[in-house]
């Protein structure tokens, strides 16, 4: 019995983790060796998928625009959410439900239904090509799924707190950033974890509203199709390191998104 308790949870987790340890095999053989048969190990050992994403101007350009938008687009739907959160949790107002429900409808709408507004307007207002553009059209998705969450941590803290701080003295953004804030990192962080995978995964406002200044690196990944097919080989190394981001992301923000899963809403 107490075999059971711990050999069923680690055959699972081996298993969820079999499509990464294949696609990194994949990504340390040829692509031949690939279409050749089934191995389970790389026969002719590589890194030469490795050094051409690491010494090739395109796909380097391609990971550190990823990140940038990303970055800016979890700063933004933050500080965006941060005080709407707070709003919705400690004052009551004409419309505020359909207000919250609304705002999870804008999440809830698949992204090809903005594809076409979002590209006229950008071109038509010169944002098109940018860091900024992908940033800002992924604050509509991400903005309300950050509401969403902060709102739950938020209402968990008592407004007593709130309350003893305005009597102690404290004004509002002192009160807000110094305290408030500070009582709710952990939600915080499960919240920026969300919005920066959210950000780092989605293609298709990404591909479509850019071209070549800010050219994500999933769009650069498409670019390994030839005339005999796609380098399946270099697909699979850019793929691999484009987990690390994330992987460095949930290691950093680890602790928080336990206790999210525990005091919040997640």
């Amino acid at each position: 019995m107490k075999r059971a308790t711990w050999l069923v949870p680690t055959l699972y987790i081996l298993f969820l983790m079999l499509p990464i340890y294949w696609l990194i095999n994949m990504s340390f053989k040829t692509t031949n060796e690939i279409l050749g048969g089934f191995t389970l190990y790389p026969h002719e050992f590589t890194f030469a998928n490795y050094t051409e994403i690491l010494t090739t101007g395109v796909w380097l350009d391609g990971y550190a625009n990823s990140i940038i938008y990303v970055t800016i687009n979890t700063a933004l739907s933050v500080s965006a959410a941060l005080p709407a959160a707070y709003a919705f949790s400690r004052y009551r107002f004409l419309g505020d439900k359909h207000l919250f429900f609304w705002l999870l409808t804008n999440r809830m709408a698949p992204p090809a239904v903005f594809v076409l507004p979002f590209f006229q307007f950008y071109s038509a207002v010169g944002l098109f090509d940018t860091h900024v553009a992908v940033a800002l059209a992924h604050c509509l998705f991400n903005i309300p799924l950050a509401v969403w969450i902060l709102e739950g941590f938020m209402s968990g803290v008592p407004k007593e707190l709130d309350e003893t701080a305005y009597v102690d003295g404290y004004s509002f953004p002192k009160f807000f950033f110094k305290i408030f804030v500070p009582t709710i990192k952990a939600g915080i962080g499960v919240t920026a974890f969300f919005c920066f995978m959210f950000s780092w995964v989605e293609l298709l406002l990404a591909k479509n509203l850019t071209a070549v200044d800010a050219k994500p690196i999933a769009a650069v990944m498409t670019r390994t199709a030839t005339p005999g097919g796609y380098e399946l080989g270099l697909l699979a190394a850019a793929g691999v390191l484009t987990i690390i981001p994330g992987a460095i992301v949930i290691y950093f923000v680890r602790n928080y998104i336990a206790k999210g899963f525990a005091l919040g809403r997640v």
